[in-house]
């Protein structure tokens, strides 16, 4: 019995050291601070300035001829491709789960609890995902939409909508 408890040793401490740095996150560009509400989410960019929104998906009378039924939302999460992303998610009220298929990506976001999760996104383009959790009668119209653009046109839309925000500010 000694030794194979020493060889599940020697099989523990390599796997343990991966496991740690596999969790670890090395310094993101972006944290998105993400909060699920029956039935839409709300977004944070609390590194630029305090950025908040609110995405609703687009009701199928609303639709244009090149969205997604059930699937676009009227506020893109807009992230920079070629960075390290961290997504922080967390519920107001019951338990949702931000989900996005291409990425890999697949958190929790419970009441009370705030979770986190990385990734990297290195091509441009547009990442579907929904609530994957049964949290209520109309989980399914929780759609989430991320675009990735490149980090220079990211600055630029990071400025343009704090711009704005202080325009309103001052009405």
């Amino acid at each position: 019995t000694i030794l194979p408890a020493i060889i599940l040793l020697f099989i523990a401490f390599p796997s343990l050291r991966l496991l740690y740095l596999l969790d670890e996150i090395n310094e993101p560009l972006v944290t998105l601070k993400t909060i699920g509400h029956q039935w839409y989410w709300s977004y944070e960019y609390s590194d630029f300035m305090n950025i908040e929104f609110d995405s609703y998906m687009i009701p199928t009378n609303e639709l244009n001829i090149n969205n997604f039924r059930l699937l676009d939302v009227d506020n893109r999460v807009i992230l920079p491709m070629n960075s390290q992303i961290r997504i922080l998610v967390t519920a107001a009220d019951v338990i949702h789960s931000w989900t996005i298929p291409a990425f890999g990506v697949k958190v929790d976001g419970t009441p009370g609890r705030l979770n986190q999760t990385n990734f990297f996104m290195n091509r441009p383009g547009l990442f579907y995902g929904q609530c994957s959790e049964i949290c209520g009668a109309n989980h399914s119209f929780m759609p989430i939409v991320i675009e990735s653009i490149p980090t220079n046109f990211f600055i630029k839309w990071i400025m343009n909508y704090s711009n704005s925000l202080d325009d309103w500010k001052q009405v």
